[in-house]
């Protein structure tokens, strides 16, 4: 039996779809939102950190012990946990939520390339350096990826009015759709929720 052949206009328009798809993954929109914009561009220049010693040791010690699989350097561990601590709270987020998004996104591989070109930790698309006149940046660079994402994740959790599964949605570029954000959820309440 002879298999259907796709008519030649199809193949055509692949090329198109490809794009598409690539312009709609992870909140790139073909038209950027000066808002957002905005705000990465003053978060870029931000610091942050932990406030309570103790509240560090803790947090530490705890995350440490369940990234510890994922990431067999301790010193690296730690570290890695220390700027999501220190991001997620610039940007008035839980840094169990950051560690759920950066396990679905790259499985804390911070050299990860998706599909469509996200980049790092928590896949951010490379034309925001462009776009913010950083393109010397590089968003393998954890702490540029980690200020990236979490500015861009509170950006639509505000856009959102708080609600964190279309929040999510938006992050990952399939607004409309629940399987991305029950992918975090559930990593959130399997690995990181204390």
């Amino acid at each position: 039996m002879k298999k259907p052949r796709l008519s030649s206009p199809f193949w055509l328009l692949a090329p198109l779809a490809l794009w598409l798809l690539v312009m709609s993954a992870h909140g790139s929109e073909m038209l950027i939102d000066p808002e957002l914009r905005q705000r990465l561009s003053v978060a870029m220049a931000e610091e942050g950190g932990f406030v309570d010693r103790f509240e560090a040791e803790v947090w530490l010690a705890d995350m440490s012990h369940r990234l510890r699989h994922r990431i067999v350097d301790e010193q690296e561990r730690l570290e890695l946990l220390r700027l999501v601590h220190a991001e997620a709270r610039r940007a008035d987020l839980s840094p169990e939520l950051v560690l759920a998004v950066i396990q679905v996104e790259s499985n804390f591989d911070r050299f990860a390339i998706s599909v469509v070109g996200a980049r790092g930790l928590m896949q951010i698309m490379p034309f925001w350096l462009k776009e913010l006149g950083r393109p010397d940046d590089n968003l393998f660079d954890v702490h540029t990826n980690l200020r990236f994402g979490t500015t861009i994740l509170r950006y639509y959790l505000d856009m959102e009015k708080g609600h964190e599964s279309r929040a999510l949605a938006r992050y990952n570029g399939s607004l409309g759709s629940n399987r991305y954000p029950t992918l975090v959820f559930n990593a959130l309440r399997e690995r990181w929720h204390q």
